[in-house]
């Protein structure tokens, strides 16, 4: 396998989903772009945008799936294939209903949570020990009102809290990358991150 790691973000493609809550992924990848331009171009091949650079001296490739959420995998499948990604070196962000706006998560493996993303992730790579930045997104509290609510727009507080977390994800991924999540969870899981956002974790 090779050294280098796949960053993906999930979302839906096209204007119509842009700024909804289901879309945090995709956010995250142009959280990056606007750092450091990735010239993202579309990939038949790899069902998606997708850009090769470096981050913080690292061989990087960033995806952003045009297979819609629940197809997602196929694409992360695709580029893991094509550029030799193992998948404890896949990162996935994606949006979580059962973290509140301003709280973003590392993590490694685990349940995909009902998540269909995840779901079509874990099918297509056949591994759930890839890398997670779980995006709190907030539950509007009854299951029959998540998916219009997924699909919706956050309030401008909400959606202001939304992108402040992921820019601390973005801001760790440097000790990520470098083979220390440890200090990259550290960081992002303080109880002063969550503070300077305004919220605080639920349960």
């Amino acid at each position: 396998m090779s050294g280098r790691w796949l960053l993906v973000g999930l979302g839906n493609p096209g204007q119509k989903y842009d700024r909804t809550r289901h879309n945090a992924g995709f956010w995250l990848i142009d959280a990056i772009d606007r750092r450091q331009p990735l010239n993202l171009k579309p990939n038949r091949k790899l069902l998606g945008e997708v850009a090769k650079e470096r981050l913080a001296g690292v061989d990087c490739v960033f995806l952003k799936p045009d297979t819609f959420m629940n197809n997602s995998g196929q694409a992360i499948r695709a580029a893991a294939d094509y550029y030799d990604v193992a998948p404890e070196r896949v990162v996935v962000a994606y949006d979580d209903l059962d973290l509140p706006p301003g709280t973003v998560r590392l993590k490694q493996g685990g349940g995909h949570g009902g998540h269909n993303g995840l779901r079509s992730t874990f099918q297509h790579l056949g591994s759930q020990e890839f890398w997670r930045f779980r995006i709190g997104i907030g539950h509007p509290g009854l299951r029959e009102a998540v998916t219009p609510w997924v699909l919706s727009r956050a309030n401008a507080d909400d959606e202001r809290a939304i992108i402040e977390s992921i820019d601390r994800a973005v801001a760790v991924l440097p000790d990520l990358l470098a083979g220390q999540p440890g200090r990259a969870m550290q960081t992002l899981h303080s109880k002063g991150a969550d503070e300077a956002s305004g919220k605080k974790e639920a349960g």
